[in-house]
């Protein structure tokens, strides 16, 4: 979300869960809080927001059998051992936007990227342009799930608007974890956000020391000072580039894709302290602010998303059309990107309802390329991919407009695949478990993965009948 944030007030009862199955036509907009999914959905279960945080959902990481839920008000740790049963295990009140998450081993990271007092959890909002002012990632100890230690903050030039998690390569992946950063909005009078801002840090984490973590290169990626944008009225402005919003790194193939504003990247980081863009490619007629990136398995192709309105706008409908706020498929070809193709979702969506293409994972399928991903008040929607040329839905969930918030303000902030079930951050509404039952995706359940950052992509193996 690109945005200055909003005070949001939980207003009215609890949203009231109706469950239906309604077509996918644009006329059918849901009444408030009512459900609708395709037939090949489930809602398995909802976790409302703990009480502790006041603030809206943001996004997730997986381990084991936990769940991590960051909130602009701190993290939650959720067991979901058994999904039908996901329970809340420790919330950590630590305010700081946008408190994105990953983990590694028994560390947690979280981007704070909201001008702070200081960098401990009871600073309070101070301005940017106060050189005192404290913001960057914090790193927490998650050994013990239900009391997690706040151990080591770093700060970051900017802040952190969303991080990348990079294992060392090598011998080195047994020392070290690298973090790129991720960060915009430079201005004259910020004194550790100043124009031009074409970069990002990188944050070295020994993992026998992680309290000696520290930034250890700031690469220019954009020396020419990449997209200078268009400075039109919404929707028809781009914008410009000043470092990246998010970088989705590939370790395994040495490889990552940054969605950097006004223009989406290609890097090689074979070299874990100094990444290298190899393409960059653009589109100054249909993208307004390139904001997250996803690879296939194979690596041969990178989704790129659209975040128009910076998700507090109404861009669903069919004033905006279908190829603006939405994905666009680039074919990896000879290590260049070429563009094939766009998808959003056809269900229209009422004028209170923000809605706009966000994070979102695979589903981990034999010979298929399925994503799911979320498009806050536009729901949860799964695409094969698979030609992408084509993208095609095969199926959705998504609720009528969020009455228990302002207008504009509610949906689900990211959507992703872990261990046979998909699991949505809802921004008011909390933690939603939803499965798909669909012979297109059911050979995912049998593939099982230690861990998923939203930001760092490994393979699966692709099992399937006859393996």
């Amino acid at each position: 979300m690109i945005t200055p944030r909003r005070a949001l007030v939980l207003i009215g009862a609890a949203v009231a869960l109706v469950l239906t199955t309604l077509p996918a036509q644009a006329a059918d907009i849901p009444a408030p809080g009512q459900i609708v999914m395709s037939p090949n959905m489930e809602h398995v279960t909802n976790v409302p927001k703990p009480a502790a945080l006041t603030d809206i959902h943001t996004d997730m990481a997986f381990q084991g059998d936990y769940a991590y839920v960051g909130n602009y008000a701190g993290f939650s740790i959720y067991d979901i051992k058994r999904p039908k049963r996901t329970s809340l295990v420790s919330s950590v009140v630590c305010p700081g936007g946008q408190m994105d998450v990953s983990v590694y081993g028994n560390l947690l990271f979280g981007s704070v990227d909201s001008s702070r007092s200081d960098d401990s959890c009871q600073s309070t909002a101070q301005p940017a342009s106060v050189k005192e002012s404290w913001e960057g990632i914090r790193i927490f100890d998650i050994k013990d799930k239900t009391k997690p230690v706040y151990i080591k903050s770093v700060e970051t030039n900017c802040g952190s608007h969303t991080h990348t998690l990079v294992p060392g390569k090598g011998r080195d992946a047994r020392k070290n974890v690298y973090i790129y950063i991720s960060s915009y909005g430079p201005r004259a009078d910020f004194p550790d956000c100043q124009t031009p801002h074409d970069l990002i840090s990188i944050i070295k984490v020994p993992l026998d020391n992680p309290t000696a973590a520290a930034i250890v290169n700031t690469p220019v990626l954009f020396p020419d000072g990449g997209n200078p944008g268009l400075p039109l009225p919404y929707p028809d402005g781009k914008s410009a580039t000043t470092g990246c919003h998010d970088i989705t790194a590939y370790p395994e193939k040495d490889v990552a894709a940054g969605a950097c504003m006004g223009e989406g990247v290609l890097m090689d980081i074979s070299d874990r302290e100094h990444p290298r863009v190899t393409q960059t490619v653009r589109d100054d007629v249909n993208f307004a602010f390139w904001h997250s990136a996803t690879f296939n398995n194979a690596g041969t192709k990178v989704i790129f998303t659209d975040e128009l309105g910076g998700g507090s706008r109404a861009t669903c409908n069919e004033a905006i059309g279908p190829n603006r706020g939405a994905n666009a498929y680039y074919d990896i070809v000879g290590g260049q990107m070429q563009f094939r193709g766009y998808f959003k979702i056809a269900r229209h969506q009422a004028d209170t309802e923000n809605c706009v293409a966000h994070n979102g994972s695979l589903i981990p399928v034999k010979g298929r390329d399925i994503m799911v991903q979320a498009w806050y008040q536009g729901g949860i929607s799964i695409v094969d991919f698979t030609d992408s040329t084509r993208p095609q839905e095969i199926a959705y969930f998504e609720r009528g407009p969020d009455n228990t918030a302002p207008a504009l303000s509610g949906g689900f902030w990211s959507a992703y695949y872990y261990n046979g079930y998909i699991y949505g951050s809802d921004f008011n509404l909390g933690l939603d478990v939803l499965r798909i039952n669909d012979p297109r995706t059911n050979q995912a359940r049998h593939v099982k993965m230690d861990a998923l950052n939203a930001q760092t992509q490994m393979s699966y193996r692709e099992h399937g009948h006859g393996d």
